[in-house]
């Protein structure tokens, strides 16, 4: 690694220049060799540019971390830009700051390596709490998944594949209407209408019709009509239900025929 410093003088008991664009020399401290090397600032000057013009001469000498008394937040950003780490608030010699910002690395690696060797510890508590918070989650979902078993047993019991049958005839547009009209007057979990949707499509009712079903079952709501127009308006609430029982007609088109084209990529 390379570190270059702004000077006043040389030689490494130079003082620290307090500006590196105007300094009239760069002193470069070699980590792999242990050795200094001066190189001379032309545009010690303070010309125009003589911020940009350092960068550069700091780029070429292969510069890692640049060293300095005060450098402005453009400068430090364009050593940044190139690559070049900054340190600011430096004094006394060149070898001092030199010194003294290995002495920091070193510290800072020190600090980082016992953070990382230091073991994690397991907060008993936030377990506790954790394994609480789970179980109470499953226990609320006994009810639902008991629902769903009587439910599916339900629809096994009292819907025959006759009536269903005599219901969807197999014409898309009727098949894909009566979904979208059944599933707008049940409401309930949405997971019941993937129940009901699956046993619908095992007695062979189109996808078509099991989309429109699911999509209008969590968007169009008679039951909780009343109760819409109360909070939200006639006008709202009918024309919001109106617009989702459309809606959800041209997403199951939309849907069944998106998965047709996938599935003929994918299974010609």
């Amino acid at each position: 690694m390379k570190i270059a410093v702004s000077s006043d003088g040389n030689n490494p008991e130079s003082k620290v220049s307090n500006r590196f664009n105007s300094a009239e020399y760069v002193v470069i401290f070699d980590t792999a060799t242990g050795e200094y090397d001066a190189v001379p600032n032309p545009f010690a000057s303070g010309q125009y540019g003589a911020g940009v013009q350092a960068v550069v001469m700091a780029v070429r000498q292969g510069a890692d971390v640049v060293l300095t008394g005060y450098a402005s937040p453009s400068v430090v950003g364009q050593f940044k830009a190139g690559g070049i780490d900054v340190g600011t608030g430096f004094t006394g010699t060149v070898k001092e700051a030199v010194e003294q910002y290995r002495n920091t690395v070193a510290h800072a690696s020190e600090n980082r390596s016992e953070t990382v060797a230091e073991p994690s510890r397991i907060d008993k508590t936030l377990v506790f709490h954790a394994f609480r918070a789970a179980f109470r989650q499953f226990v609320s979902m006994v009810p639902v998944m008991a629902g769903i078993i009587l439910l599916t047993g339900l629809f096994d019991v009292f819907v025959s594949e006759k009536i269903l049958m005599s219901v969807f005839s197999g014409n898309i547009a009727l098949d894909t209407l009566w979904g979208a009209c059944f599933g707008s007057i049940f409401a309930g979990n949405p997971i019941n209408s993937y129940i009901i949707g699956g046993e619908l499509l095992t007695y062979g009712v189109s996808l078509f019709a099991v989309t429109a079903f699911i999509v209008t079952w969590v968007t169009v709501g008679l039951v909780q009509l009343p109760a819409e127009i109360a909070a939200f308006g006639r006008r709202f609430a009918l024309l919001r239900n109106g617009l989702s029982f459309v809606s959800a007609i041209l997403i199951s088109l939309g849907t069944v025929a998106v998965t047709g084209v996938l599935t003929g990529w994918i299974m010609p």
